[in-house]
């Protein structure tokens, strides 16, 4: 496959976890063309261009835009935040990319939880079913499609938001998620994946990626990882579903759409739904995906900082 045709990047700004950020900034690292697809023109778009990445400012619902954003390119990574457009702005991509010559390969960034989902399935949010009709809609275009399915990001709100807080202030991770498992993953590992099959694609279209983290463990055991990186003693506090949602999420006035779907999520870690394990970030990285320790170590400020007395955590 031509390596002079450019790769398109969507979401490149970055919003929780900066995928598409890090994607085009390793790449460039790889010496790969890369063109930016942002929403608007700000700081963050003049830091892709300093990596070399030519940008380009497009609204993906809109195929005036997407066309010129696609022409000329060899491979498309999709990926777009939480948004009711969503499955507008991936159908857009998918026609534009079916028109385009040369496309030898299209990334989409979707949900893990799509694996669990059915054409009448209703536990999900609207957003997860925005993801469900959108893989349909891409598998039916014919396309050289390659589909990554990461579980909940360690920078999920649930973790840098809400939590973060509550360490913060008392040393508790309040969310509630019972006593079923969850495996979060590192979005920068989710970004390597996705550099990984984008810079060689060839042996990737037709497979479907799903992305944890290495272990999958109940919030007590996240919560000695924390400690363990802290330094001190943090625990799990078990928060009744309603109550969490009335003193935290709430009081966070997201938009109704990201609010619900967050909901739905915390609403489905409870049930299980999170439970997951896979080693395709090794497989296909090969190195073991970011472990909750390692990560908050390396955002330890973020939680309240790191203190250890004598004797070890406190």
């Amino acid at each position: 496959m031509p390596q002079d045709r450019p790769i398109l990047v969507t979401g490149a700004a970055g919003s929780v976890g900066a995928v598409g950020r890090t994607v085009v900034e390793t790449l460039r690292r790889q010496g790969l063309p890369v063109r930016a697809l942002v929403h608007r023109e700000d700081e963050r778009a003049e830091a892709l261009r300093a990596t070399g990445a030519e940008v380009v400012v497009a609204d993906m619902t809109r195929a005036a835009d997407v066309v010129p954003a696609m022409r000329g390119v060899g491979r498309v990574f999709f990926s777009m935040s939480v948004s009711p457009s969503y499955l507008e702005a991936a159908v857009t991509m998918a026609t534009v990319a079916r028109q385009t010559t040369g496309i030898g390969a299209f990334v989409n960034l979707s949900q893990m939880t799509v694996s669990g989902m059915t054409t009448t399935s209703t536990e999900e949010s609207r957003q997860q079913r925005l993801h469900w009709l959108a893989e349909q809609a891409l598998t039916w275009s014919g396309l050289p499609l390659i589909v990554v399915r990461p579980t909940v990001f360690l920078e999920h709100p649930f973790f840098t938001l809400f939590a973060a807080a509550s360490i913060a202030e008392r040393d508790e991770i309040r969310l509630p998620f019972g006593a079923a498992h969850t495996s979060p993953v590192a979005a920068g590992d989710v970004a390597e994946v996705v550099a990984t099959v984008l810079a060689a694609p060839s042996s990737h279209v037709g497979k479907v990626y799903e992305l944890t983290g290495p272990r999958s463990e109940d919030m007590n055991a996240v919560a000695a990882e924390y400690s363990e990186a802290l330094g001190r003693r943090i625990t799990y506090v078990d928060l009744p579903l309603k109550e969490w949602i009335e003193q935290d999420l709430r009081k966070a006035k997201l938009p109704d759409h990201l609010a619900e779907h967050i909901a739905t999520m915390a609403r489905m870690h409870a049930r299980g739904r999170y439970a997951r394990l896979t080693r395709d970030v090794e497989t296909l990285t090969g190195r073991p995906a970011t472990s909750v320790k390692n990560f908050v170590a390396g955002h330890a400020a973020l939680f309240g900082g790191t203190r250890v007395g004598p004797g070890g955590p406190r």
